[in-house]
């Protein structure tokens, strides 16, 4: 006896849930490369705005030494006194810094939703970071260009003689100014200028739904 032979016109054993799934699967692996891909870009984003804008604060800061009102300090013979102690010279170099933190916040802001209007993460967590070093920079800037030390300048000038005080920042909750504006800001622009995600398909609960399926249902309609 001889085996049974095939017969030549049998078409081949072909599961068709297999290559469905070998599909789905080749189409995973790609989307995930494509995250993997987009979030390595995004960190880098981030990264050149957080250097960006903490450079930028050395731009801040020559404004403020420059915008801010000076204290008029006068040199006694073993003390220095406020030449006008009714003066508001000190808290207007607060005000000073916290306007301009502002307005720079709100510049990076816009610039950084014009350059890139999806946003993501790691983005906001660089104009955040960016900004909060910017205002530190601009502090130590303007601070170590302004008038020299009391003492310094006191034994300089002479009994009698009036000079600047040292430029100072007393109000340090003002060094969250330039981050705290930029987030809302973005956030604002985003909320109302931004891409917005596709709808989803609605599918009737408990009918499988497949890509070729129309939106009239998983029959098409016949």
């Amino acid at each position: 006896m001889t085996a049974p032979l095939t017969p030549p016109h049998q078409p081949p054993n072909e599961d068709p849930w297999q290559k469905a799934q070998g599909a789905g699967s080749t189409a995973y692996h790609a989307a995930d490369a494509a995250d993997r891909t987009e979030t390595r870009t995004e960190l880098k984003q981030a990264a050149v705005l957080t250097l960006a804008l903490a450079v930028s604060g050395a731009l801040m800061g020559l404004l403020w030494l420059w915008l801010s009102p000076r204290v008029p300090l006068i040199a006694g013979e073993s003390a220095v006194f406020l030449k006008d102690t009714e003066g508001e010279e000190a808290i207007g170099a607060d005000g000073t810094f916290v306007l301009l933190a502002l307005g720079f916040g709100v510049v990076s802001a816009a610039l950084v939703f014009l350059f890139r209007r999806r946003g993501g993460v790691p983005l906001v967590v660089g104009l955040a970071l960016g900004g909060l070093l910017a205002s530190g920079l601009a502090w130590l800037v303007g601070w170590s260009l302004g008038p020299d030390d009391v003492v310094a300048q006191a034994r300089a000038a002479g009994e009698g003689a009036t000079f600047d005080a040292p430029l100072e920042l007393n109000a340090r909750g003002a060094l969250l100014a330039w981050p705290v504006a930029a987030m809302v800001v973005h956030l604002g622009l985003t909320a109302l200028f931004g891409p917005r995600d596709p709808e989803p398909e609605w599918v009737p609960f408990g009918a499988p739904y497949l890509p070729g399926d129309r939106e009239d249902g998983p029959e098409g309609g016949h």
